[in-house]
């Protein structure tokens, strides 16, 4: 009887497991650097509202003007931020939101994130910014809130995002109670509207 050949071998498996893991890897790794584009999250439809606030002027449906949201002015910053400077790019994280994109298992609009302050705190030096905005309010504020500051509020320190957000219009707070030269300059910036009493 002549000898049969086995078609597979345990070294013929071995080898086509190890191409198979390096094809996985490789693929892996392809996606990730393809992720750095702004653009690849467009691939899940549900993405394209946050895409658009990154890389478009909107237009305010009351006015017709058009403004930048805060996801525009920071990929517009002399940094030219991309989506992964502020959002975790793993390879296991994107798998998930991959899966839940697929299996329809996800919030429409996406839950809103809060980053914490130090999030923002690790690029904006906040007595700096106290600075900038007391230098910018300071002459057009009528006493006695002539040195009214919306980051040194007579309302202790605030969260970020009481007031900023990243791919939403900014709500300013201090308009809830007062209605002052400089909330009314800022409010005329389309990118501003009050913040609700509750939200």
């Amino acid at each position: 009887m002549a000898n049969k050949k086995r078609l597979l071998t345990p070294g013929k498996v071995a080898a086509v497991l190890a191409i198979l893991a390096v094809l996985a890897v490789g693929g892996g790794f392809g996606v990730m650097k393809a992720s750095d584009a702004p653009a690849f999250c467009t691939l899940c439809h549900n993405m394209q509202k946050y895409y658009d606030s990154f890389s478009f002027s909107q237009t305010d449906e009351k006015t017709g003007e058009d403004y930048d949201l805060l996801a525009k002015r920071h990929a517009e910053s002399a940094d030219r931020l991309v989506c992964h400077d502020c959002h975790e790019a793993s390879l296991p994280l994107q798998i998930e939101e991959a899966v839940k994109y697929v299996t329809g298992n996800y919030l429409e609009p996406l839950d809103r994130r809060d980053f914490g302050d130090q999030f923002c705190l690790d690029c904006h030096d906040f007595e700096e910014v106290k600075q900038i905005t007391r230098e910018r309010f300071a002459d057009v504020s009528a006493p006695p809130f002539n040195v009214a500051n919306p980051h040194d509020s007579h309302n202790g320190e605030l969260d970020c995002s009481v007031c900023h957000r990243m791919h939403q219009k900014q709500t300013l707070l201090c308009a809830q109670c007062h209605e002052l030269k400089w909330t009314n300059e800022v409010l005329r910036d389309p990118v501003w509207i009050p913040k609700p009493l509750y939200e």
